[in-house]
């Protein structure tokens, strides 16, 4: 079964510069500009993962947590909010909403590779 990651991320440079880093740890990429871009890809297939921006147009990541945790299958996905926003409150919402880890922005291969691992996603190498 091929593992596949949705990148729902505003930045489209992020985006790019992410799926290239889930490419390199074997994901199938799908991108998405907002949460209701993000609603649409996971009714069309739900993802392994998804890696989620907090503050975007059109429907932000914690309302598209929050829908997508509501939907068939949409306890599934490993979720982790790449995000500036580092406030314990918003770690708290996220992690309550559903979310399953946190990374700080800006990112690396290592910092997403550690957490990919963590969630039992990568083989630890």
């Amino acid at each position: 079964m091929s593992k596949t990651c949705l990148v729902v991320e505003d930045s489209r440079v992020i985006r790019r510069v992410t799926c290239t880093i889930m490419d390199g740890f074997g994901f199938k990429c799908i991108e998405a500009e907002h949460g209701q871009e993000a609603v649409e890809a996971c009714e069309k297939e739900m993802p392994t993962v998804i890696l989620l921006d907090w503050n975007m147009p059109v429907m932000s990541g914690i309302e598209f947590l929050r829908k997508l945790r509501s939907m068939p299958k949409g306890d599934t996905p490993k979720v982790i909010f790449c995000t500036t926003e580092n406030d314990f409150s918003h770690i708290q919402e996220g992690m309550a909403a559903g979310a399953n880890e946190y990374i700080m922005k800006p990112f690396d291969s290592d910092i997403i590779k550690s957490k990919l691992q963590l969630l039992g996603l990568i083989e630890n190498t």
